[in-house]
């Protein structure tokens, strides 16, 4: 297996991937979500391929085919009159094929975009994960990462 920066012919790939993670979302609030949605359009996902502030890193087997991903985004508010000015690299999604999970795939390619951030001279990594998905909360527990803010609501 080998990480690299995702390039727009991994894009099939990536969409197959971004489907199965809607449908856990869906499936678990179907309320906000879609089912059988897009999140980006190919002119959307070719921009953020193409974009440094928005990296994405794609787990590829031997015949290149995508077996998971991690889209990032670098966050930092300078001037910002309550937060501190730090460089943060946001987790906006990771996934691995649910054919290949069990394979350690979503641990080596957390543990690639933690050194990235760290290169990159990040003061940390963040994400969000809904709480109708308890299988990723215990993957990011069992990755050291811990709360940093939760968020609450009410349906009305």
């Amino acid at each position: 297996m080998t990480i690299r920066r995702a390039a727009n012919t991994d894009m099939d790939g990536i969409n197959k991937l971004l489907l199965q993670v809607l449908m856990v979302h869906h499936n678990g609030r179907p309320d906000l979500f879609k089912p059988h949605a897009k999140k980006y359009t190919d002119e959307e996902l070719t921009a953020i391929i193409a974009d440094d502030h928005t990296p994405i890193f794609v787990a590829v087997d031997e015949r290149d085919e995508v077996l998971g991903y991690a889209f990032c985004i670098f966050k930092q508010l300078p001037n910002d009159n309550i937060l501190t000015d730090i460089k943060t690299l946001y987790v906006d999604d990771l996934c691995v094929d649910e054919d290949k999970r069990g394979m350690h795939i979503g641990k080596q390619l957390y543990d690639y975009v933690v050194e990235f951030a760290r290169a990159e001279g990040c003061y940390n990594l963040t994400l969000n994960v809904w709480s109708c998905n308890p299988g990723a909360m215990k993957f990011y527990e069992k990755c050291g990462l811990v709360p940093q803010k939760v968020g609450m609501e009410l349906i009305l």
